[in-house]
């Protein structure tokens, strides 16, 4: 590796389910992210996924207030990504779509978003046995 290749920022957007990892499981994600790239990693949050947060957290019992909360502190470590909004979108198509345009990998738990994305040849990062995360390669799928 050569000492540009050290230096190498890796791209990274976060769904919404994978903000509560901290929080249901104990783990870093910035700290597992950076381990499992082997370096600095920017983290991409669109905005739908702070919607989502938001209205969530507006419906939520008050023992989930408090995750959500959390959820939505570790979105302040992250970059946030204004995304066109339509109608009938949802925040999986938001999530779709950026992806595609910077070519990144997507950090999930959804399994149904988990399936699109391995489909549309998207890497996928995911927790794996509730301890560590892992990476599907787009040459993989």
């Amino acid at each position: 590796m050569t000492g540009s290749d050290s230096k190498q920022v890796r791209t990274v957007i976060l769904d919404t389910n994978f903000l509560f990892i901290p929080s249901k499981f104990g783990i870093d994600i910035f700290e597992e992210l950076e381990r499992l790239f082997e370096g600095r990693v920017k983290c991409i949050v669109p905005t739908t996924v702070i919607e989502e947060l938001r209205v969530l957290r507006s419906k939520a019992k008050p023992s989930m207030v408090k995750k959500i909360d959390f959820a939505l502190s570790l979105t302040e470590k992250c970059e946030l990504k204004q995304v066109e909004e339509f109608k009938k979108r949802t925040v999986d198509d938001s999530i779709i779509r950026l992806a595609k345009k910077l070519e990144c990998p997507v950090a999930t738990n959804d399994s149904e978003l988990k399936h699109v994305l391995i489909n549309e040849k998207i890497p996928v990062i995911y927790l794996r046995q509730k301890d560590h995360l892992e990476i599907t390669r787009a040459d993989m799928v």
